[in-house]
């Protein structure tokens, strides 16, 4: 007997899922449509259970008196029925909430749409003057935009004014005292907005955060301080690469500002932008390589092994080796067997939750400048208080 299939399932299921499914109602038996469509049996039984099982998850599994599908975006976090004496049932209570999966569809859908009316911007000049065994690296710690302090009960006032102020200042500030090196690196180690949506909580935990603004308002100021920083390294250096790491504040958002980075510099042959949503990202230059990742993932002590894992070629190159991360807003400087890692400290201050629990570390942004051959040649830091 054939299969019968719920015309309704086909919007929980991928492209070949689907085909499967279809193919046990063309024919008698499973080893029949196996054949037809090329595959294994145990195929069908995992595409059954896997739509079947996302279905439910969207509010649709009949034969357990789901019918209401949830919302695009949504899943059912939860369902109440009520049955009768004779087992009818009589009312049903569905609960949804959003849908990580569906969100992140729809945001790559956005992201390709927007970018796609950005109008890149014109080649700058390049400088005429550039050594191309040199490399500066400005590693922009968390930056947390929208994030709103008061002096009174926190550490100092902080707004997104203020964070675009400081975060442009710094980068005056680092790159007219950098040396002519050859290649510019601007690394985001993450958590460069405060939230990631119109709700000013953390993405996963839901913690209510202190938000000054809206969140169009602090995107903006994202494109317009990271912009900033892209034209202040093109006057300096002839190649700019700009990677973009994901934080557990701003996972999101960081596909719109990396896509619209893609979009923006797609006519500057200068400027290189990381596209890869991967939460671990390399650059080697020479025989140095630096990484990137947040820090919220993976311990310190992981990283290198994760390096070499991830590049083996350019491990096997490379004799200098940098790992940066952020997350936890303080420096912290560990030699490990074949890299170096180091987080980094941030402009931003303290909000009142961090300052409540004790946290006081120094604030700052650093260059690093890094030579093809040697490595690491040199430091340059500067402060909230040299900006202002």
């Amino acid at each position: 007997m054939a299969f019968i299939l719920d015309p309704n399932l086909e919007r929980f299921a991928t492209p070949r899922q689907w085909e499967l499914l279809t193919a046990l109602t063309r024919h008698p038996t499973e080893r029949l449509a196996a054949e037809a469509v090329n595959c294994d049996k145990r195929r069908f039984h995992e595409a059954k259970e896997r739509v079947m099982a996302k279905a439910a998850r969207h509010g649709y599994a009949p034969e357990h008196d789901l019918i209401h599908q949830s919302a695009p975006g949504f899943h059912v976090k939860g369902t109440s029925t009520l049955y009768g004496p004779d087992g009818e049932l009589k009312a049903q209570w569905v609960k949804t909430d959003r849908d990580r999966e569906e969100q992140d569809k729809l945001m790559r859908e956005a992201v390709e749409g927007l970018c796609s009316e950005i109008k890149p911007l014109k080649p700058a000049r390049p400088p005429k003057h550039a050594a191309t065994d040199l490399m500066s690296v400005y590693p922009v710690g968390d930056h947390h935009i929208g994030m709103l302090a008061w002096a009174e009960e926190a550490e100092d006032d902080y707004d997104t004014k203020k964070s675009e102020e400081l975060l442009r200042g710094a980068f005056d500030y680092l790159v007219s005292a950098a040396p002519d090196s050859g290649v510019g690196l601007i690394v985001l180690i993450g958590d460069f907005l405060h939230y990631d949506s119109y709700d000013s909580v953390t993405p996963q935990s839901k913690h209510i955060l202190d938000a000054d603004s809206r969140y169009p308002r602090i995107v903006r100021a994202a494109m317009r301080t990271v912009r900033h920083a892209i034209s202040r390294a093109l006057d300096k250096h002839k190649l700019v690469r700009v990677i973009v790491v994901a934080g557990n504040h701003d996972a999101s958002s960081m596909v719109f500002l990396r896509e619209a980075l893609c979009a923006l510099y797609e006519n500057e042959k200068r400027v290189e932008v990381d596209r890869s949503p991967k939460l671990f990202h390399y650059y080697r230059f020479g025989k140095f390589m630096i990484g990137a990742h947040h820090g919220d993932k993976v311990k310190m002590q992981n990283l290198p092994l994760l390096m070499a894992s991830d590049q083996p070629e350019d491990w096997g190159k490379t004799k200098h080796r940098l790992i940066l991360t952020g997350h936890v807003h303080h420096d912290s400087v560990k030699d490990f067997n074949g890299a170096k890692v180091e987080s980094i400290r941030i402009l931003a201050p303290a909000d009142a939750y961090a300052y409540g629990v004790g946290y006081r570390t120094p604030r700052d942004m650093k260059r690093i400048d890094v030579h093809a051959e040697y490595g690491e040649v040199g430091r340059q830091i500067t402060t909230p208080e040299m900006i202002a």
